[in-house]
């Protein structure tokens, strides 16, 4: 890999990373003043637990060449990165684990927004721990390694195509969805859980997370295409891939907009904010395999389908407390079974036959299932034992001073605070008048 290869490898890294402190801003402004040290630390909390595990043994779990070929890479293959770090290529080989973490980081973020207000976060980082011990790193494996299961699905079965999910619809977003779903089942509804009680505290914070989020996705979704020939090729799809990931956001913002105008409400900061999420996420698996009128077409309806979505949890009592799986499980689903039917030359309607359709279908399902199962086993043993939870009458007094000692906001020159126990005001001395 050359220098500029190199230093865009990075780059996407950093950009990548970036994403999580996005994900807490965004999840930290939707959630109540007393919740935000709690929504926020969740993420911090996954970055710093998560990278270590995939150091140590995560990356190769995936590696699933090692091990259980297909399914599971030896953990102690290389524990520690110890051969790798003295290999020849080894500046370029970290690099690509380094951005293989900043992926597994935000996976588990992302499930976080699903149990707001209301989780342990000792009972959460150990979630975090058998989390990704036991789904993501394999996940990652099946899905973006050559040896693994459903990257080589379409050869299993002796179809013409393969699984494509060129930056995470399937180990990102429906994975990390369907853990959500699991999380709130186990978890339950909050207190006086209902439509009203789901307003931001600030929504400036809210946007600012959505613009790093978008920032930072262009180094989501363009950082892979360093490897191989690399950027400047003229093979390399960087170009599609920028031009789809603005695209497909832009037009998610316009949908989600759309159906808040049509079903009566008024276009709302954090409506385009999460439309723009949704149109991420749904580009995610696609970015590299749609032209730029197909990815405007995936856009606008993921803003239309995950902005109606999210209307499902107050129907179906699933208290997915800032719209996870909505967003994520629906917007994943939508991208990845999208090239089914619009991939460039593969698609149903692009190439002439189903059998990207029948790949992507099978992916998408396979990971869905397994992510739900295994979180819900994971959930449930925690709250059965440990306890998940938080009590009651902690949730009402505000998760952040009972969790982590700390509010989100102290202004006590105005005997304000989002602590359980008001600020008082200091009072002042008359001034003594000199006579």
């Amino acid at each position: 890999m050359d220098s500029g290869n190199l230093s865009w490898y990075i780059v996407a890294t950093a950009l990548v990373l970036l994403m999580t402190p996005g994900v807490a801003f965004f999840y930290g402004g939707l959630v109540r003043a007393k919740s935000v040290v709690s929504m926020m630390m969740m993420s911090f909390g996954a970055m710093g637990l998560v990278a270590v595990l995939w150091i140590l043994y995560g990356f190769s779990m995936q590696n699933v060449s090692t091990g259980w070929v297909g399914f599971i890479g030896n953990p102690f293959a290389d524990f520690g990165l110890a051969d790798l770090a003295s290999g020849a290529s080894s500046n370029v080989d970290l690099v690509g684990v380094a951005f293989g973490a900043t992926f597994a980081i935000i996976t588990v973020a992302l499930i976080s927004g699903a149990i707001a207000d209301r989780a342990k976060f000792g009972s959460w980082m150990l979630f975090v721990l058998l989390f990704v011990t036991l789904d993501y790193f394999l996940v990652a494996g099946w899905v973006w390694n050559p040896s693994g299961w459903i990257a080589s699905l379409g050869t299993h079965l002796g179809l013409s195509t393969n699984v494509i999910d060129y930056a995470g619809g399937t180990a990102v977003h429906i994975n990390a969805g369907a853990a959500a779903l699991a999380l709130a089942l186990v978890l339950g509804k909050r207190v006086g859980f209902s439509k009203q009680m789901n307003r931001p505290h600030n929504v400036p914070l809210v946007l600012l997370g959505a613009a790093l989020l978008w920032f930072g996705w262009f180094g989501f979704n363009g950082g892979a295409a360093a490897a191989g020939d690399g950027i400047a090729a003229a093979g390399s799809p960087i170009g599609l891939i920028t031009i789809n990931t603005l695209g497909a956001t832009a037009a998610a913002i316009l949908g989600w907009l759309l159906i808040e105008r049509i079903t009566g409400r008024k276009p709302t900061s954090v409506g385009a904010a999460s439309g723009a999420v949704a149109g991420l996420v749904a580009i995610t698996p696609a970015c590299a395999n749609l032209t730029p009128g197909w990815s405007l077409v995936l856009g606008l309806l993921a803003g239309v389908v995950c902005a109606k979505a999210v209307e499902l949890k107050y129907l179906l009592r699933i208290d997915d407390s800032l719209d996870v799986v909505g967003v994520h499980l629906v917007g994943g689903l939508l991208g990845t079974i999208y090239l089914g039917f619009f991939a460039t030359g593969t698609g149903l309607f692009t190439g002439g036959n189903a059998d990207q359709l029948i790949v992507q279908v099978i992916a998408a399902l396979s990971v869905m299932v397994f992510s739900f199962g295994i979180s819900w086993l994971i959930g449930w043993a925690i709250q059965k034992t440990m306890g998940f939870r938080i009590r009651s009458e902690d949730e009402l007094a505000g998760v952040d001073t009972v969790v982590h000692g700390e509010s989100g906001y102290e202004f006590p020159d105005e005997g304000i605070s989002t602590g359980p126990v008001p600020v008082q005001a200091p009072t002042r001395e008359p001034e003594k008048v000199l006579s």
